[in-house]
């Protein structure tokens, strides 16, 4: 399927609307969420509003796949450390300051400025002009693993696995402390903050807002004022290392906004010039979404996260 065609089809199974259009059509739930806030789905002649709205099963439907719009964001050549790539995706060790698309405020100099002239432009287009290919992101001071679909049909797929929370992600760390117990997990509930909405925060259980976030941690190393950890993720919410962690006591080294460095470490991260968050996105495994096959990158940590391993190795 393309933009700019229609969808037919008949609702087999009953239950929550946007499940039932995802199963039918081979969409994602995130996809057709946006399409139905489109007004470009129709369920027995209606234009769907609700995507949890329930469904009875055996209802018509109709999606309308918009035309493909021309991208904005302008290709720059910008270096790359291409870990993987094929026809459908690719997969880059993205440094440390890079930001991953345009935005208010950097409108150019990302990533994906620098995908679109590896790429020759040729990058999905479902996540729109301004976000070609991205399927996930990782912020703009944490370095590591990051893979964008260059098809549709690998950014529907990819999509698909994010959501299941199928896909394999480790973080390596440096947090202020020990940790203790030395691993563990952390299940709290992620939103904005009431008091800085530029932040995210841990919010009550019951909360009807925020998403469900969790993270299991554990140690690799103990420094001097600081351990270094590994974390996976089962979900992949907005800062979701740097708010776990520092919601039990143990925020990332460097970190300038969820962070409080140890006295004893600020003249060190002085001298060192390190001011990011002590985070890197080491491994990255999933399915390839075309071809079936199990995939699983790996990206060594970054001269900065070494060099200040190494200088609080005790």
């Amino acid at each position: 399927m393309r933009d700019g065609e229609i969808i037919n089809g008949v609702l087999s199974t009953p239950g929550r609307l946007d499940k039932a259009l995802a199963d039918a059509s081979g969409l994602s739930r995130e996809r057709i969420k946006q399409l139905i806030a489109d007004g470009a789905v129709t369920v027995a002649g209606q234009t769907a509003t609700n995507p949890s709205g329930k469904i009875r099963g055996g209802e018509a439907f109709a999606i309308a796949l918009p035309p493909p719009a021309p991208l904005d964001a302008q290709a720059q050549d910008i270096p790359l450390d291409v870990v993987f790539e094929d026809d459908h995706l690719i997969v880059v060790d993205k440094p440390a300051g890079l930001v991953v698309h345009p935005a208010a405020g950097n409108l150019d100099g990302t990533l994906v400025n620098a995908l679109l002239h590896h790429c020759a432009g040729r990058l999905s287009g479902i996540n729109g002009t301004l976000r070609p290919g991205i399927v996930h992101r990782i912020d703009k001071d944490t370095s590591g693993l990051l893979v964008v679909a260059k098809s549709d049909a690998a950014h529907e797929g990819l999509a698909k696995q994010f959501a299941d929370h199928s896909i394999e992600r480790t973080y390596l760390a440096v947090c202020a402390g020990y940790p203790k117990p030395a691993e563990g997990t952390v299940t709290a509930r992620l939103g904005r903050s009431d008091a800085n909405r530029k932040k995210m925060a841990v919010l009550p259980a019951d909360s009807s807002r925020g998403k469900h976030a969790v993270t299991h941690f554990r140690t690799l190393q103990r420094l001097h004022d600081c351990t270094l950890i590994e974390c996976r993720l089962e979900t992949g919410r907005t800062h979701q290392v740097r708010v776990h962690l520092a919601s039990i006591g143990h925020p990332l080294v460097g970190d300038p906004v969820y962070g409080h460095d140890p006295k004893t470490l600020r003249p060190l991260l002085k001298e060192l010039g390190f001011a990011r968050q002590a985070l890197h996105a080491a491994s990255l495994g999933f399915l390839h979404p075309v071809t079936a096959e199990q995939l699983v990158f790996s990206a060594k940590l970054p001269a900065d996260m070494a060099e200040l391993i190494d200088r609080t190795a005790h």
